[in-house]
């Protein structure tokens, strides 16, 4: 007989089983790959406009496909209550998610858009639906944004509603036949022509369409059955319909784009990863810069003159400017960034009545941001020239002319300072302008007082009280001051 045959062996029908290190390498690959696909598909909640066309394409889309309520932010790089109202604005525009868009606009770059809606103090917040403005307000108020983004976003879903041709055509047919489809036609072109805002396919939508239920329902008892107009919008990625589609059709494998991150070594996997996550957080930065940048100018020329201007932003122009803006007057505050004594100090401010533990640069920041809550805006540059020869009066600063009917002005005094070196580090930390402010601060040490005006005199008899000894230090042979103040000194015990 034959000899019995052993069964072939398949070299395909075993396999090793796979290493430790090959588990580890694939579930390493699953995270790359996760965290990739979250990289690419991420993107801000809020959107910067760069240009008025990217506007106006998606004004378009919101109001034609979306139906979502957009919420304008007109901010500029160098106004203090936009810097404080942007993280709030991002923080809102994370929690509603997908049912309104969030966008900012810099008025300084984007001066077409802000001329288009007038924009003429900053923060001005606009709420658009459908193409049309719904609501607005200036000014960095939390509770005023998050009502009126409820109240634009309620009246998103409210509208968010479509009567069909055919669904009424029926309605007519089961209701009261006696009407043609000709007179049900001119019934849904009348309902579609009240529509407001573009509505190029002429469809009876939104408040107009309920109307017209509400109408019928009353009328017999039933209404036409309507739908929704626009569905939820899915979060994508960055990129056309087209390649969105294509991306979620099924692929071969082999065929996608990321087939071959399995051949990658691990070493090219963390240098694709670290790249994607550099170039996320330099989105991220850019972001934060401009909600962060210090703020200069949120006064935005107009074609008219300004009611008041005030020029000065130490406490009594901040107090003047909050006075008028109150009153409704919108006034101008022209004045450095960096400008004003009590902006310079770095103690506490403990002599003003209910004021305490808080600096002076911190009391100045809260007078601007109450200023700006009532309508105020700043110029923040210095005056050069006020032309008071014909009306309107113009102020002249170093790259603007305002024209204004009324000039207030709380320039102040200003230190005179030595100009020597370490002067200004060390201003709050043992270099003083104001005796009746930080001299207690030198209680029972020797304290050297530089001038010898009268200024210099009324400092050298307050510190006298409190410091160990004061010594007068002056470049002449004789003091400037009054002869009284001048006695006082030379005849106190504690003065040298």
């Amino acid at each position: 007989g034959f000899p019995a045959r052993s069964p072939r062996r398949k070299s395909s029908s075993l396999r090793p089983l796979p290493s430790d290190h090959t588990k580890t390498m694939r579930s390493f690959l699953v995270l790359i790959l996760a965290l990739l696909a979250w990289l690419g598909s991420s993107r801000p909640v809020v959107r910067h406009i760069r240009s008025t066309q990217e506007f106006d394409r998606l004004m378009k889309k919101h109001t034609t496909q979306t139906g979502l309520p957009v919420i304008v932010d007109f901010y500029s790089d160098g106004c203090g209550p936009c810097r404080m109202i942007a993280p709030i604005f991002k923080k809102l525009a994370k929690e509603i998610g997908n049912k309104a868009v969030f966008v900012k606009v810099d008025t300084n770059a984007m001066y077409e858009l802000s001329n288009r809606y007038s924009v003429r103090s900053l923060p001005t917040f606009k709420f658009f639906l459908g193409g049309r403005k719904i609501h607005e307000f200036s000014g960095a108020g939390e509770g005023q944004l998050r009502q009126f983004t409820r109240d634009v976003i309620q009246k998103a879903e409210f509208e968010n509603v479509l009567l069909p041709a055919e669904n009424l055509v029926k309605f007519y047919a089961a209701k009261d036949p006696s009407k043609s489809e000709e007179d049900v036609g001119t019934i849904y072109g009348k309902c579609a022509s009240q529509v407001k805002g573009p509505n190029p396919e002429n469809l009876c939508v939104g408040a107009v369409a309920r109307n017209m239920v509400k109408s019928l329902r009353k009328k017999y008892g039933d209404g036409p059955e309507t739908t929704v107009r626009f569905e939820p919008e899915e979060p994508k990625a960055e990129g056309d319909g087209a390649e969105s589609k294509q991306q979620a059709k099924p692929r071969a494998r082999g065929k996608s784009d990321s087939a071959n991150l399995h051949l990658a070594t691990k070493e090219q996997l963390m240098a694709e990863l670290e790249k994607r996550l550099e170039a996320e957080e330099e989105a991220k930065s850019e972001e934060e810069e401009d909600d962060d940048a210090e703020f200069e100018h949120s006064w935005t020329p107009s074609p008219f003159p300004e009611r008041v201007t005030i020029i000065g932003g130490g406490p009594a122009g901040l107090s003047a400017a909050i006075y008028a803006a109150r009153a409704g007057l919108k006034p101008v505050v022209v004045a450095p960034p960096m400008g004003g004594q009590l902006q310079g100090k770095g103690v506490d401010v403990e002599n003003y009545p209910g004021l305490f533990n808080v600096t002076g640069p911190a009391v100045v920041s809260l007078m601007r941001q109450q200023a700006i809550e009532f309508g105020a805006t700043f110029e923040a540059e210095t005056v050069v020239e006020v032309d008071a020869s014909e009306r309107p009066l113009k102020v002249r600063t170093n790259s603007s002319v305002i024209e204004t009917h009324a000039v207030v002005v709380a320039t102040g005094a200003e230190s005179n300072w030595l100009g020597v070196k370490g002067e200004y580090e060390m201003r709050g930390g043992g270099v003083s302008s104001c005796a009746t402010c930080d001299g207690h601060m030198y209680r029972g040490k020797d304290v050297i007082v530089v001038g010898g005006g009268d200024t210099a005199m009324e400092e050298a008899l307050v510190l006298a009280r409190t410091s160990g000894s004061v010594t007068v230090v002056h470049r002449r042979d004789e003091f400037r001051a009054s002869k009284i103040l001048a006695q006082r000194v030379m005849e106190h015990p504690s003065i040298s």
